[in-house]
């Protein structure tokens, strides 16, 4: 049994979100592409993806690295760090097929580049939620917000995907594992002298 919820299942839901975008596609005679289903971009877009990237990341470090909870940035071995490195990347791919090169499009037919935006970032962040079981993962709205916008701002999947990546890429080494419970954070804020 555990086999099949560590490898059949997340293989299985792996290829239905890749190839449930492109099958749609196919079945209502759409062009990919006309949902953001590619990866073109420019050196613009790529420089752009990566200031946007920083920008978040640098302070979220700060953050990691004083982290109450847990001493980060964590160490890991050179092999454990190219699975989960491999592993980060492949989910940015897969989920941004998923989420922005197709929900998203498909919530934009209807609503506004705004909304679409929310909605799909909602879907995104209550996924993770229901894998992990964790509603501090519902964090991952924010990032899943500025991935939409690139997604809308691109046309395409390729700087949400590069975002996406490095971002999973980070947080192999500074996300936390362990939050604060809400007495924690009642006792630390009522012990702040106003």
């Amino acid at each position: 049994m555990e086999f099949i919820k560590n490898n059949i299942i997340p293989t299985a839901v792996g290829l239905v979100f890749i190839y449930a975008p492109f099958l749609w596609c196919r079945l209502r005679r759409e062009n990919p592409e006309s949902y953001g289903l590619s990866w073109k971009s420019d050196r613009r877009s790529v420089c752009e993806c990566l200031i946007i990237t920083a920008a978040v990341l640098t302070p979220l470090t700060f953050i990691s690295v004083n982290w109450p909870m847990e001493s980060l940035p964590r160490s890991s071995s050179l092999w454990r760090s190219l699975n989960l490195g491999a592993s980060g990347v492949a989910a940015a791919i897969i989920e941004e097929i998923f989420y922005r090169g197709w929900i998203q499009p498909l919530f934009r037919k209807k609503f506004s580049a705004l909304w679409s935006i929310a909605f799909t970032s909602a879907i995104f962040a209550m996924s993770h939620i229901f894998v992990a079981r964790t509603p501090f993962l519902f964090a991952v709205f924010v990032p899943g917000c500025i991935m939409g916008f690139l997604r809308e701002r691109h046309g395409n999947i390729s700087t949400s995907t590069l975002f996406h990546a490095m971002g999973n890429l980070w947080a192999i080494w500074f996300a936390p594992l362990y939050w604060p419970s809400m007495d924690w954070i009642i006792r630390k804020f009522s012990d702040i002298q106003l």
